[in-house]
């Protein structure tokens, strides 16, 4: 009987191990071991970047708007089953002069998903944008986060580039005044702001707390001294060692 007590904690043990191993590697945006991706850009100056996943959708071009009135160029990780429903949208975003990345076709969860499904959902994505913007992505932004295995792989054979977040709004759930709560007290050098532009590939949503959220925290930020680049701006910026952690 204590033999099975014991052999019994120790599979709960193990199991525990596992699963908090699994929340380090596969969920925390400093992890690198499934797929290599930064999380923050060079802190020797003022930047931040502005990052939005999930679209295009519909509200788009009212968030494309506010960051033209505080001329801010961000990055949008763009979802080919959203591309492909909303082609003038994407290119919209593109013309405007913001960075075009890869969030995936379909918006999957990855863990437990076949190295072939990865890389076939990062592959159509990257035809769909290219197709529809002419811009072939550099930069990948996996959807909720998750890495698994084979993500690696499929970055280094697309040519993308991983990028996490140094913080993330909860805009998707929360209200504009709560957005602003939480990201603005994380505002530092070179920090990464994760927003949503879309809400995972559902059409017609409503985004009214992440363009409110931005038009508070832009001009907030910009009179706190920091301004505003791209990702990819930020990766160039970067010491040899993160670039190459970041592509390899």
């Amino acid at each position: 009987m204590m033999g099975a007590i014991l052999t019994g904690a120790a599979v709960v043990g193990a199991t525990t191990a596992v699963a908090a191993l699994g929340k380090h590697v596969v969920l925390n945006p400093k992890a690198t071991m499934l797929a290599p991706s930064i999380f923050r850009g060079p802190q020797d100056r003022p930047a931040i970047a502005l990052t939005f996943d999930d679209g295009p959708s519909e509200s788009t071009p009212k968030l494309l708007r506010v960051l033209q009135r505080y001329r801010i160029r961000a990055t949008f990780f763009q979802c080919g089953e959203n591309v492909r429903r909303l082609p003038e949208i994407a290119r919209e975003v593109k013309d405007a002069g913001h960075e075009l990345g890869n969030h995936s076709d379909s918006h999957p969860h990855f863990w437990f998903k076949s190295s072939g499904f990865i890389y076939k959902e990062l592959a159509r994505a990257q035809e769909t944008i290219e197709n529809a913007t002419g811009v072939r992505p550099v930069l990948f932004r996996s959807p909720f986060g998750i890495r698994w295995f084979g993500m690696r792989r499929a970055q280094k054979r697309l040519g993308l580039a991983g990028v996490m977040w140094t913080a993330i709004g909860y805009d998707w759930i929360s209200p504009a005044e709560k957005v602003v709560e939480i990201l603005a007290p994380q505002a530092s050098n070179g920090a990464i702001f994760c927003l949503h532009d879309g809400r995972r590939t559902w059409a017609n949503r409503d985004i009214s707390a992440t363009i409110d959220a931005v038009a508070t925290l832009a001009p907030m930020l910009l009179d706190r001294g920091f301004y505003f680049e791209s990702v990819g701006q930020m990766i160039r910026r970067c010491p040899a060692p993160i670039e190459k952690s970041a592509i390899e």
